[in-house]
């Protein structure tokens, strides 16, 4: 009995893989994040959705600190930043910042790495001068302006997270911890239960105020003559 002809597939009619880079490392990383969020982020996935080894990644980056630092500077790539015109500056903040705000939320992952990465390239250099050509044009010093641009960036990446991580199911459950609570021992708690849970990101409010809190307070420091 002849035993059947094995069908063979040269390696030359195989598509040819596209060349490693720095490039295609970080557009592969951001992929994975906006698929699986940061779990999905690790080097030993990334090298084989590449058909590599995670060896042959560190001679493009020094570690996954690093490439998490590019993937974030790709994401604010998507953030739009309008002119700034001569109209009201502190509402171009405000808006800027709720729109940063929601590119965060809506891409997976984004809003940890903000937090526990520092952005290194154009898009997140592009982000920071625009903030702080926003407060200069409000009179905001030198050093109030640098500062003042780090605390509201850290402040809407600390908020971003915090919607991104919650489910409407985790909130029902916080609420009813909260409703629970002995209200002889947390009195004020306990009276302030509904407000405590008031004025959601998706409303705006809430997030506005923050951010009001925040000027108001660059201001105030500045007018004692500290920075």
């Amino acid at each position: 009995m002849m035993k059947p002809k094995r069908e063979i597939v040269s390696r030359r009619n195989r598509p040819a893989k596209e060349a490693l880079s720095h490039e295609l490392i970080v557009k592969t990383a951001y992929d994975l994040l906006k698929e699986e969020g940061t779990s999905g982020m690790s080097m030993r996935k990334i090298a084989k959705q590449l058909d590599t080894g995670p060896s042959s990644l560190y001679v493009y980056v020094k570690n996954l600190q690093e490439l998490s630092s590019y993937v974030l500077d790709l994401g604010l790539g998507e953030l739009h930043l309008p002119e700034i015109t001569d109209d009201n500056w502190k509402e171009q903040l405000s808006q800027t910042l709720y729109g940063y705000a929601m590119l965060l939320i809506e891409q997976p992952g984004l809003a940890e790495l903000s937090l526990r990465t520092i952005p290194i390239g154009d898009n997140a250099f592009r982000l920071n001068e625009y903030l702080l050509a926003l407060l200069q044009k409000g009179g905001i010093s030198s050093t109030s302006a640098a500062w003042g641009t780090d605390l509201l960036l850290l402040y809407v990446s600390s908020v971003a997270l915090e919607k991104a991580a919650r489910s409407s199911e985790q909130m029902e459950r916080t609420q009813n911890y909260y409703n629970e609570a002995d209200p002889v021992r947390f009195p004020l708690m306990n009276s302030l239960k509904k407000e405590i849970f008031s004025g959601d990101i998706d409303s705006k409010e809430r997030f506005f105020w923050g951010i009001e809190v925040i000027f108001q307070g660059i201001l105030q420091m500045q007018q004692r003559g500290r920075s």
